[in-house]
């Protein structure tokens, strides 16, 4: 119902035993709304469907209601949306109150290694933890990039740190924290790919493999002196570990790691029903793959002489393979990968460059790119590439076709 609202107006208005919005002439978009518990309400009605709610009649009177609902109007013809601009302002985090908040328990549902990123943005950025979102600058970055070149990291280590919290400004962005990424223009620094694979020549295998048996026969001689104690005290004694081809979960991951090119999660998550040794195919689950994609990894001879080893030793034939003295799942080798790589005169060689040196000898081997992008599960032919300066015969047949 259109009438000219006015302090009387309102005071005398009779109620109804039906809901009536009343209109006002004068001001576009100024309502009273009655209801049959006789409660009188203002509101501003901007367009259709779209209301804001100014107040009870009995606490806003009609002057009050009137300039609110023209500031309303007022915001609407000049394209300001009047309910956005008057929401609450929403309080900004600092980058330790975010990564420890919302984006700690987006992580979790959504990153399998939360807890290692978590802690290397807190690492990498500590610095710059008590800065509040909104106030980061490209600048910061390339001061905090300048800063990481002195203490000598590589520009692929600060690349990845820098790709980790330009993501971490663009979930602000999608939870309407941020209006956008301030961090949006910072590009990576530039680096050769192809320089940074390391795997292993054949010297440095043979040293390998030669580590792991020692310390095999090491692992031996020390239980056997421990039971040897044990029984002149007439002691209980503990499992002969020369009865068993393993001693540990050392020997037979390194081993699936440089036959299969598996990701260390991916090992410590593999389920024996994901294991066919009949059929020599290894799945890895998308669950658990950092691409999220399902895989079959054909298995060589080694890596089936492992698994089906490692399957008769456990006597498991459901479950994890990889598990600890509690049953739970299997994850510390750090140590133990340490002592080995020092053991073997290895040097510059992390975990999952075993990954690389799977990949780097088929390239060599003759196995077409394309192939080995299925094995490791890149869902980007890019990270591929990396590997191609390993076969370049591929290139040499490329400009043979001048000579024809």
């Amino acid at each position: 119902m259109r009438v000219a609202l006015t302090r009387d107006f309102v005071k005398k208005i009779a109620v109804s035993e039906k809901q009536i919005d009343y209109r006002d002439t004068r001001l576009k978009g100024l309502v009273l709304r009655v209801m049959p518990s006789g409660v009188k309400s203002w509101y501003c009605e901007y367009a259709r469907g779209k209301r804001i709610w100014l107040g009870r009649a009995d606490a806003v009177g009609y002057s009050e209601a009137n300039d609110a609902a023209q500031a309303i109007m007022s915001d609407f013809y000049r394209g300001i949306d009047p309910a956005e601009a008057r929401k609450p302002p929403v309080e900004v985090p600092t980058l330790e109150a975010f990564l420890d908040g919302d984006y700690a328990t987006w992580a979790r549902a959504n990153q399998r290694a939360h807890v290692q990123n978590l802690a290397r943005l807190k690492t990498a950025f500590k610095g710059l933890l008590s800065r509040k979102l909104d106030a980061f600058t490209a600048l910061d970055i390339e001061r905090w990039r300048g800063g990481q070149v002195d203490r000598g990291l590589s520009h692929e280590t600060i690349n990845r740190d820098i790709s980790s919290i330009k993501a971490c400004l663009n979930r602000a962005v999608d939870w309407e924290v941020l209006d956008r990424n301030p961090l949006e223009k910072v590009k990576k620094a530039r680096t050769d790919d192809r320089i940074k694979v390391r795997y292993l020549n054949e010297v440095e295998e043979n040293r390998l493999r030669t580590a792991l048996d020692a310390r095999e026969e090491r692992r031996r001689s020390e239980r056997d002196s421990a039971n040897a104690w044990r029984k002149s005290r007439k002691q209980g004694l503990l499992p002969d570990l020369r009865d068993v081809l393993f001693t540990d979960h050392l020997k037979p991951l390194v081993l699936l790691s440089i036959n299969t090119g598996a990701r260390r999660g991916e090992l410590f998550d593999l389920c024996w029903e994901n294991v066919d040794i009949d059929r020599r195919i290894l799945t890895v689950s998308g669950a658990t793959a950092k691409s999220k994609r399902t895989r079959h990894i054909p298995l060589n001879k080694e890596a089936t002489a492992v698994l089906a080893s490692w399957h008769k030793q456990t006597g498991r034939r459901e479950g994890m393979l990889f598990v600890n003295d509690d049953g739970n799942r299997f994850d510390r080798v750090n140590t133990s990968w340490r002592r080995l790589l020092k053991n073997a005169a290895i040097t510059d060689f992390r975990w999952h460059d075993m990954r690389h040196h799977f990949a780097s000898k088929l390239v060599m081997g003759g196995v077409d790119l394309n192939t080995v992008r299925e094995l490791l599960g890149h869902s980007d032919y890019s990270m591929t590439l990396r590997y191609a300066h390993l076969a370049p015969e591929h290139k040499l047949k490329a400009v043979e076709v001048l000579d024809r």
